[in-house]
């Protein structure tokens, strides 16, 4: 009976200390995964095969697609009917706007956050857009086997990790806009970066939005923000077709109060426009465009911008120079996916940027995960750990000391960078992520707290 009770606590001891052993290694790994070694090449699966097609590619709309619209109703009209909508609104709440301004955070024009659009729901819009988005097949027909295909059926079931707290919206809802604008002033950033395909031209899962454009900026001004344009990769992108839409968006936009201009070191007030995907095109056709001397020059012109460039190898920093952008900026929120992600490069970007004239726009993010639509890629995920990770981005972005931080972004929910409010949910066949054990918030008031330390180690760098 001794040896009996000798040997049951030899076991017990055993197995408890295999199971902390256990849980020792489960700890290391999900550090290491979060803490992903930033010296991660940028030539691996994922970039060689996203990029481009990381986002949005774009399709100009047909006559099947014309049709389906006409048969819903038509869009200007309903937008213009929104935006009449936002205006009664805005006009009934103007009293509270001073109680607003004493209760939020002042903007800070020197934290730019992207923002989409691109959100419908059936009150809105007729159907689901974007939130029913469909699984991404792998490149490699032999792993795309190995996960799941179709679409996502909202609004249970929708295109992200997370859930929002204010459901599958549609972005036409006014009372959506507001609630955005709210949250982004409440975390201190001031300039919206606001994704935009021309006129008639959308992303292949979207419809086009900007006739959406007027309702944000009207709601941007109410709280004292900017808004500013992220060009997107539309179809035949140009020297000539970009001209043609600056001036567009210029004239169409630029006398309104929100419209975002950056003061420059020489003090003139311009617009300034992110362009995603720049690399795309080559650097002589941007010289046309970007150049003093080019052949479709808007330098010297009432149209004349700060053009940044998304860079994203190491090379594509030279490539930027030549072309003749005015900075650069890094967009990913996967630390290590690319080079100009990797926030171990960013000293060497701003020391190169600062000896060429130009801007270095590092962009933070919370974490990524975007295997509700790209299932297979489980090896780009970014834990948040809890706020962590997003500090950690931070700090990186401060120790170079940039005139501007980009945040990717407010509501990118299919690649999970967003800091809009979460919730928890679970349905029958999904159990979404949450910022839990903290409060929805709890990203807006990361981004309030680094939008603060910023302005105040700003002031020391400035003395």
């Amino acid at each position: 009976i001794l040896n009996y009770d000798i040997m049951a606590r030899f076991r017990r001891r055993t197995c408890i200390i295999l199971l902390l052993f256990i849980l020792f290694i489960c700890s290391i790994m999900m550090a290491l995964k979060t803490l992903r070694p930033d010296r991660a090449g940028f030539g691996d699966p994922f970039g060689l095969g996203l990029l481009p097609e990381l986002q949005q590619r774009t399709v100009l709309l047909d006559s099947k697609q014309n049709s389906l619209n006409r048969a819903q109703g038509d869009t200007v009209t309903r937008v213009s009917n929104l935006h009449s909508i936002a205006v009664n609104t805005m006009k009934a709440s103007v009293s509270p706007v001073k109680k607003l301004e004493e209760e939020l955070s002042s903007p800070n024009y020197n934290f730019h956050i992207f923002y989409y659009t691109w959100y419908g729901n059936p009150q809105f819009d007729g159907k689901y857009i974007h939130w029913n988005h469909p699984l991404l097949p792998h490149w490699d027909p032999k792993i795309a086997s190995n996960y799941p295909k179709g679409r996502h059926n909202p609004p249970e079931d929708i295109g992200a990790n997370f859930y929002p707290e204010l459901g599958s919206y549609s972005s036409k809802d006014p009372t959506v806009i507001e609630a955005h604008m709210k949250q982004m002033r409440s975390a201190s950033t001031g300039v919206i970066v606001l994704s935009w395909y021309p006129p008639g031209m959308a992303d292949e899962n979207g419809e086009p939005t900007d006739d959406l454009v007027p309702v944000v900026l009207d709601y941007a001004h109410k709280y004292n923000l900017k808004v500013t344009f992220h060009i997107e990769p539309y179809k035949d992108r140009d020297d000539r077709s970009m001209y043609h839409n600056v001036k567009y968006i210029i004239d169409k936009y630029g006398s309104h109060p929100a419209f975002y201009r950056h003061k420059t070191s020489t003090g003139r007030l311009l617009p300034m426009f992110y362009v995603y995907d720049s690399y795309v095109t080559i650097p002589e056709i941007w010289a046309n465009l970007l150049t003093v001397s080019g052949s479709q020059s808007i330098r010297n012109t009432p149209y004349d911008a700060l053009f940044i460039a998304l860079l994203v190898e190491e090379r594509h920093k030279h490539d930027i120079h030549r072309s003749g952008f005015d900075g650069m900026y890094t967009y990913f929120a996967t630390n290590g996916f690319s080079y100009g992600s990797s926030h171990h490069n960013w000293a060497s970007l701003k020391a190169f940027c600062d000896s060429n004239n130009l801007m270095f726009i590092p962009s933070v993010g919370p974490g990524y995960i975007d295997t509700s639509i790209r299932p297979w890629n489980n090896h780009n995920t970014r834990n948040r750990v809890n706020g962590k990770y997003y500090e950690t981005a931070f700090s990186a972005a401060l120790l170079v000391r940039p005139e501007i931080i980009s945040i990717t972004s407010f509501n990118e929910w299919h690649e999970g960078t967003q800091i809009e409010k979460a919730v928890p949910k679970r349905t029958g066949q999904v159990v979404y992520l949450d910022y839990k054990p903290h409060k929805p918030n709890v990203y807006l008031e990361l981004t309030q707290k680094w939008s603060e330390k910023y302005r105040k180690e700003q002031e020391q760098w400035l003395m």
